[in-house]
């Protein structure tokens, strides 16, 4: 199965980049053929140790190897070729696994030197998409042609919709997502610190913490309140009431971001109500997807509900005007309601309002807001929203009219449980939502 929908990835791709090759003309030179370059490994700042690599998006788009120094050159109407370089080297391991399902779909050229792809590359114009821009002149190609901004943003353009292989190996990642989440939960429940549920996370998924899509996100209690909370307490510190875990799995280059909220019974009883009714709202957002809205509605859809749940929490007192428009639900969310998915978590084109790269920039009432398109069928993307008690945020405001209408007694209450995010990933269809984390649940 997975050999069919890979082939037809592939024919995919091939498709949509010698269509993008044909539209794009560089200072009055119409391109040839594209090489995209995996990137190449670095090493920390004075030091000999390399940082852990991962391998550029729209080469992995291409292929499930995430190892430095690879290539993809695509000439229209020709197979693409894979330029494997694997040095002669007894330092590192350098062995690439050619399983048949992606190998059998392309031509795979062996080298052991970079040096050696230049032999290999057409005597017409070449673009280079990839980080290393002196790599590409040492290979000869014009400078006006390394990273041409027309030829990325047409391939930006179409990575937000997904093939049929991209929507496996995703519906994957989420199927072992959920399982390590579950794990985290119990580990949690069971009086576990930040650190025992990051490690019983990786242990369910069987990762090393590098092989993760992104760096989980573990927090309990008030550090739940730090959006990208990085650490991982060995102790707990105070009741360890609530879980706030934000964490996924990968797939042949394909990530899951999952966050779930978890508050033990003794936790404050307003918190666990605050945080039933965003499970609901979550669940509202995602059942309300269909093709041809325009993301930035949920995320007005969002900032409301989330305004509309301290309301009734009475957190926020009965005050006039329109509390989206006077920043007062965003000092409690105040981030995008969610992002693109694929092959990077936070993926590109999301502000992208055509496939030239025209940009959709996010409304002035959420700027962090990372996707402005327009829904269209096979889109991948999260429903994120969230609601904090971050003190950064709102003590500021305590003597603003912002603060006059926050009910300051209930929120210094709440601090100690920091906050709330439920996430899935979706898919929009033709009719309706697939929900690829919580039909695994």
């Amino acid at each position: 199965m997975i050999n069919s929908t890979f082939q037809e990835h592939i024919s995919t791709l091939s498709k949509n980049y010698s269509d993008a090759i044909h539209m794009v003309i560089e200072n009055g030179t119409p391109l040839d053929c594209v090489l995209v370059h995996s990137g190449s490994e670095h090493h920390y700042f004075a030091d000999d140790r390399h940082i852990p690599f991962q391998a550029y998006g729209h080469f992995h788009h291409w292929l499930p190897v995430n190892k430095p120094d690879q290539f993809i050159l695509l000439v229209p109407g020709s197979a693409p070729i894979y330029f494997q370089v694997l040095p002669d080297d007894f330092w590192y391991e350098q062995s690439i696994d050619n399983a048949s399902w992606w190998a059998d779909q392309i031509e795979v050229v062996r080298l052991n030197s970079v040096d050696k792809v230049k032999e290999h590359l057409p005597a017409t114009a070449v673009s280079y998409l990839g980080p290393e821009t002196e790599l590409a002149g040492a290979l000869g190609i014009d400078g006006s042609l390394v990273n041409p901004k027309s030829l990325i943003s047409c391939l930006d353009w179409h990575r937000a919709i997904k093939t049929s292989y991209e929507l496996e190996q995703l519906r994957e990642a989420n199927r072992v997502g959920v399982i390590a989440h579950n794990a985290a939960r119990d580990c949690f429940f069971n009086g576990g610190s930040e650190y025992d549920i990051h490690m019983a996370f990786l242990e369910s998924c069987n990762i090393l913490e590098d092989e993760s899509p992104y760096t989980n996100i573990v927090a309990l209690d008030e550090k739940a309140a730090i959006l990208h909370y990085q650490n991982k307490r060995r102790k707990v510190d105070g009741n360890g009431d609530v879980l706030l875990i934000d964490a996924g799995y990968r797939i042949n280059g394909y990530g899951s971001d999952i966050t779930r909220t978890w508050a033990k019974p003794e936790a404050h009883s307003l918190f666990q109500s605050l945080l039933e009714s965003m499970e609901t709202l979550e669940k509202e957002l995602v059942n309300a997807i269909r093709p041809q809205l325009a993301y930035k509605e949920f995320q007005e859809a969002a900032l409301t509900g989330v305004a509309t749940i301290l309301q009734q929490a009475d957190i926020l007192k009965d005050t006039s005007g329109d509390l989206l428009q006077q920043g007062i639900p965003q000092l409690f969310m105040p981030h995008g309601v969610g992002h693109l998915l694929g092959i990077q978590v936070h993926d590109v084109g999301g502000h992208q309002k055509d496939i030239s790269g025209a940009s959709a920039p996010p409304p002035e009432h959420s700027p962090s807001l990372r996707n402005t398109r327009i829904l269209d069928e096979d889109m991948v993307f999260t429903i994120e929203p969230g609601l904090y008690f971050i003190p950064i945020l709102l003590e500021k405001e305590r003597n603003t009219d912002k603060g006059k209408c926050i009910n300051w007694s209930l929120v210094e209450e709440l601090y100690q449980c920091g906050g709330i995010r439920i996430e899935d990933n979706v898919r929009v269809r033709k009719e309706g939502t697939e929900n690829l984390t919580r039909q695994f649940e």
